[in-house]
């Protein structure tokens, strides 16, 4: 996958004072695809999105890139 960036994971996770560790207990995952998520080597399914926002008590739009400037 290029260096493109597609989600704010791992920028919600710093703006609540969240560590990966906590992330990946909450949503029932291996911390190393936190890891990964965090980095955007990979992506999680929508129904994780869903679930990763709900853990930070933030709108899953929160955690997505904005493309299109308005």
């Amino acid at each position: 996958m290029s260096d493109k960036v597609f989600n704010r994971i791992k920028a919600v996770l710093a703006e609540n004072g969240k560590a990966n560790k906590w992330l990946a207990e909450a949503v029932g995952v291996n911390i190393n695809t936190v890891s990964k998520w965090c980095t955007n080597k990979i992506q999680p399914s929508i129904e994780t999105l869903f679930e990763i926002a709900e853990a930070l008590d933030v709108e899953a739009r929160e955690l997505l890139v904005l493309r299109k400037k308005t």
